[in-house]
């Protein structure tokens, strides 16, 4: 009944409209959150467990991850150490999830972390400049040394000598693996949004479409 009412409307609709209602429909139907009341067992644990970490149900892109609570569990308890207390520090793990969220064009990851990464001391220049695809024109040592190391992993998938030898001596080989971890588990968020087309808040603006 559901998709002959989609069908109905969507037949009711002016071909020009068709492309949007479409994409709209689809991002509605592939993984849409689960109401708390039709939680497996396993879900109901995960969302328990949750709520005791972060203080709020689950939410962006542990709704899509409830789907394997076991999955979603495991990705939330990465997050509460990277998200919160990286080697690296908070504002420059935020420079690294702006990255990560721009190169995976992930709307919801930057609507969440763009104020975020502003209010934890990144420029609003920087935050422009990354979203545009631009290399940022004035960052401190700090940021430049973590935008180098980032940019060369996530564009070559490999991070040279030079660079990595200069993070190094800046940071220490332990807030290297959270630096390079901070990268991953924000690819792995993206990857999930991406595949479920989770939808940015009404008040949100999409990310510019840059070329592959």
């Amino acid at each position: 009944m559901r998709f002959r009412r989609t069908v109905l409307a969507l037949a009711a609709l002016p071909l020009a409209a068709l492309p949007l209602a479409l994409g709209a429909a689809r991002a509605q139907d592939r993984l849409p959150t689960i109401a708390p009341q039709d939680y497996t067992p396993e879900q109901k644990q995960a969302a328990e467990s949750f709520a005791q970490a972060r203080g709020k149900p689950p939410f962006g892109p542990f709704e899509p991850l409830m789907y394997s609570p076991e999955v979603m569990t495991l990705a939330r308890s990465m997050g509460d150490y990277l998200r919160f207390k990286p080697k690296i520090g908070t504002t420059l793990s935020e420079l690294v999830i702006l990255m990560t969220a721009r190169r995976w064009t992930q709307d919801y990851e930057w609507y969440v972390h763009a104020p975020i990464a502003e209010k934890a001391g990144i420029s609003p220049e920087i935050i422009a400049a990354i979203r545009d695809g631009r290399r940022p024109a004035r960052m401190s040592d700090d940021e430049t040394i973590v935008y180098d190391f980032t940019s060369e992993l996530q564009d070559t998938k490999r991070v040279s000598d030079a660079t990595f030898a200069r993070a190094e001596a800046r940071f220490g080989k332990p807030a290297l693996v959270d630096l390079a971890a901070i990268s991953g588990y924000y690819t792995l968020l993206a990857m999930e949004l991406n595949a479920a087309r989770y939808a940015i808040p009404k008040d949100g603006q999409p990310l510019p479409r840059l070329p592959e």
